[in-house]
């Protein structure tokens, strides 16, 4: 059964590979009447479309949504949305020498156990090029959000090891190119980058996704609890190993008086729950934390094997990320838009 679908009552199915023809999206679930344009799918594509910023591959693609069906006079019908988004700068040579060995810490060796074949050209099915049509549907499920005043923000917490300490004011993070709050641990970040790129290695980090205005009541216990979806959500992205919501694995460290959030009459007087409580939200902010493993295409040498189990070696060049933040941290705002969207329409079902 193929698992390129997410959700229920609003549900996403992805399609197509890093160097074919195209790659996209069909939505279903949506409700009718909504407004949406290509220019606001458009926005949203461009902030994770690659060729932007210090840490980002070269490869030029302009991401430009074309809607295929479920729209009419520039509204939702109810009807499948498809969207597709072509590949323009696709360089498939890059990968014709190293077509034969497994890349270490990509899908190549687990591809080929599973299917007995696997495509080369830049991961196919497993590029994070994959990530735009998740990004097109976000898009889509923002508007249904935007209807209940729901709002989704992302930052960088942390790259290659420097963590923000100092948020004054979250809107600073459009001050630098990888979306940090924190200037001086931003600066930091961009020279960690510079160094490490020199090297032919690569980083990983940390990106904070912020829901607010969100109801209580989200979310069906017990296999489909809200922060259950949430990190399957962010999980399926390629990159990312781990997933906190609230305080997450610090709860390990706590004791149950601090780690409880006292509820007054105005509310929680803490939120280390991160919005979620017995799998349901509970009105205030959700809070999401996803862990990102360092970008595995790197020009430093690395043991490997070829098809054949002979042992090789391999440096891969052309056009990569040097660390998947900023690009991804978009990716993870919209897989949040889609679970929450897919749970308030489940919610509305109840009445």
């Amino acid at each position: 059964m193929s698992g390129s679908s997410f959700g229920k009552a609003f549900n996403i199915t992805t399609f197509g590979e890093s160097h074919g023809p195209a790659i996209g999206v069909v939505i279903q679930g949506c409700p009718p009447g909504l407004k949406i344009d290509e220019n606001r799918i458009q926005m949203a594509l461009d902030k994770r479309k690659p060729g932007q910023g210090v840490s980002s591959t070269k490869r030029k693609e302009p991401d430009h949504p074309i809607i295929l069906s479920g729209m009419f006079k520039g509204q939702t019908t109810g009807t499948p949305i498809m969207i597709l988004i072509e590949n323009k700068d696709a360089k498939s040579k890059s990968y014709d020498q190293i077509a034969a060995l497994f890349r270490p810490g990509h899908g190549d060796y687990t591809y080929q156990a599973k299917y007995g074949i696997r495509d080369f050209r830049g991961g196919g099915r497993a590029s994070a090029r994959e990530t735009a049509a998740r990004v097109a549907a976000g898009a889509v499920a923002q508007a249904v959000l935007d209807q209940q005043g729901i709002q989704i923000d992302n930052y960088t917490l942390e790259l290659g090891g420097i963590r923000a300490q100092r948020i004054e004011n979250m809107s600073d993070k459009y001050t630098n190119a990888l979306l940090c709050p924190d200037m001086e641990a931003a600066h930091e970040m961009e020279q960690k980058i510079l160094s490490v790129k020199k090297q032919g290695d690569s980083l990983g980090g940390v990106v904070e996704i912020i829901a607010s205005n969100v109801p209580a009541g989200l979310g069906d216990p017990v296999f489909d609890k809200l922060d259950a979806d949430i990190a399957k959500a962010l999980m399926s992205i390629g990159a990312v190993k781990a997933v906190e919501i609230g305080a997450g694995i610090r709860a390990a460290q706590m004791t149950g008086s601090e780690n409880n959030d006292p509820i007054l009459p105005d509310g929680f007087r803490t939120n280390h729950s991160g919005g979620i409580l017995a799998g349901i939200s509970n009105g205030e902010d959700i809070i999401a934390r996803v862990h990102v493993k360092p970008i595995p295409s790197i020009l430093k040498p690395q043991k490997t094997v070829d098809e054949n189990g002979h042992p090789a070696e391999i440096s891969t060049e052309g056009r990569h990320d040097i660390c998947a933040i900023p690009r991804i941290n978009m990716v993870c705002e919209a897989m949040m838009a889609i679970v929450l969207t897919d749970h308030l329409l489940r919610q509305k079902t109840l009445g």
